[in-house]
């Protein structure tokens, strides 16, 4: 019989776990492994193979290909990402699908269990987020699991799992609050994630010396861009196409032609390329075409008309950012809405961005670690750029914009996933009541029947 003291709806449940732990991110294993072995996800495999993904950039992207690409092959999938934009439900998919309220709150209803079943523990809304995911993946075993990790790696409470293989994406500053500026320190810590003896892949050719040493004194197969796999244009290609070369789990070298661009990263297409090999599945060519011309991921270089929406917060991705921008000359002018968090480095994502901006929109985020709009245009207007307007969310910001954009302008939405996730919501909103209001207006113009 349930607990009638625990919440019945999702909302409710995460209101609670909000509430719940004095801390919002509190690093480290012991609480988490515990409640972990009490709910057996620790005595056999959550799925036929885990990958597992670290890194400062490129992680949501890697899995998203993976995801695609493991679906394309037939396979059955368990996905964990986080955060999430628009709804929490984002966070876990399984088969393709995002988890519906009820599952969601039979994971937090076990590890609540679980959590008691003994000298109670106190877990972080991530925690509690990320053990019931993780059953709720258990209990469907399927063919591949897919996590990504949140913060760090090393003590991150996804590497409570074992995984078969480990992806390293990028490591930049990020997070410097919880894990330093120290890029060989960060390097180690992502590099948390490897296991002994198990294949591990690097998507970047210039990941810190650190992150080898630890692969290196685990005896961990190392398999890095540029070296064991690569991706190469293909010349003879009008369409942009691409090749990738790596290696299968005997080490064979494999080959696979006129791969069409996803529209995210191709270091990290090859990546999710190379990591499913080693997870043992065969890769099949249209297979792959298939899945990288469908993938699809909220918030990454996402256009919703003339707005271009991306998480990018940090310098690293920032830098991508302004290159896709540069690659895809407007007419018209290109103005960004940016709105960021205290712990951001926003001089650096500033000055990556502002080749290719023309004006800036600032906007305040809530909560205790949000950056106000004045702060950002301060910033901006010691750079020399053109602030526009200073707006106290990211909505009443977006909804200025709007009024000012001419046909050929173009918006990029960047700084946070907060910023992101709050326009997004209200340019899909603003989407479905105009077209609600266009659908009304014609059926009033329409003469009725008879008349």
């Amino acid at each position: 019989m349930k607990d009638a003291a625990l919440p019945t709806s999702l909302d409710a449940w995460l209101a609670r776990l909000e509430a719940a732990h004095p801390v919002g991110i509190e690093l480290g294993l012991e609480r988490v492994a515990e409640v972990a072995r009490r709910m057996g996800l620790t005595e056999r495999p959550i799925a036929g193979r885990v990958i597992t993904v670290a890194g400062t950039n490129g992680k949501g992207s890697t899995v998203a290909m993976l995801e695609s690409l493991a679906r394309a092959h037939g396979l059955t999938t368990g996905v964990y990402t986080s955060p999430h934009l628009i709804r929490y439900n984002e966070r876990l998919r399984l088969d393709g699908t995002e988890a519906d309220d009820a599952t969601l709150i039979a994971g937090f209803e076990a590890v609540e269990a679980a959590r008691l079943a003994g000298e109670p523990v106190s877990l972080t809304y991530f925690e509690v987020g990320t053990l019931g995911a993780l059953w709720a993946v258990a209990r469907r075993r399927p063919d591949i699991a897919l996590l990504e990790v949140g913060l760090g790696g090393r003590l991150d409470a996804v590497n409570v799992i074992d995984p078969d293989v480990a992806v390293v994406t990028t490591v930049a500053q990020d997070h410097a609050a919880f894990l330093g500026n120290d890029l060989e320190i960060i390097g180690r810590e992502k590099a948390g994630i490897l296991r002994a003896g198990r294949p591990t892949v690097f998507g970047s050719s210039t990941l810190p010396a650190s992150v080898r040493r630890v692969a290196e004194a685990l005896d961990a197969p190392v398999f890095a861009i540029g070296d064991a796999f690569e991706r190469r244009a293909m010349a003879d290609s009008a369409d942009a196409c691409w090749q990738w070369r790596g290696r299968d789990q005997a080490g064979q070298a494999m080959s696979l032609d006129d791969l069409p661009d996803p529209g995210l990263p191709l270091d990290n297409a090859a990546t999710a390329l190379q990591a499913l090999a080693l997870a043992g599945v065969s890769l099949d060519v249209v297979a792959c075409r298939k899945a990288l011309a469908s993938v699809t991921l909220a918030g990454r270089m996402q256009w919703h008309g003339q707005w271009c929406l991306d998480v990018g917060h940090n310098p690293h991705a920032a830098s991508y950012l302004a290159g896709r921008l540069a690659a895809l000359p407007s007419k018209g002018r290109t103005v960004a809405l940016l709105g960021m968090l205290q712990d951001k480095d926003a001089d650096g994502v500033m000055q990556a961005l502002s080749p290719v901006i023309d004006a800036w929109v600032t906007v305040s985020l809530a909560g205790e670690r949000a950056r106000s709009a004045e702060d950002l245009a301060e910033r901006l207007s010691r750079h020399g750029a053109a602030v526009w307007h200073m707006a106290s969310s990211a909505i009443s910001g977006a909804a200025w914009l709007a009024s000012h954009l001419a046909e050929d302008d173009r918006v990029l939405v960047c700084g946070s996933f907060f910023t992101v996730g709050e326009v997004l919501e209200w340019l899909e909103t603003s989407t479905v009541a105009s077209r609600q209001e266009s659908a009304q207006t014609e059926g009033e113009d329409t003469p009725s029947e008879g008349t």
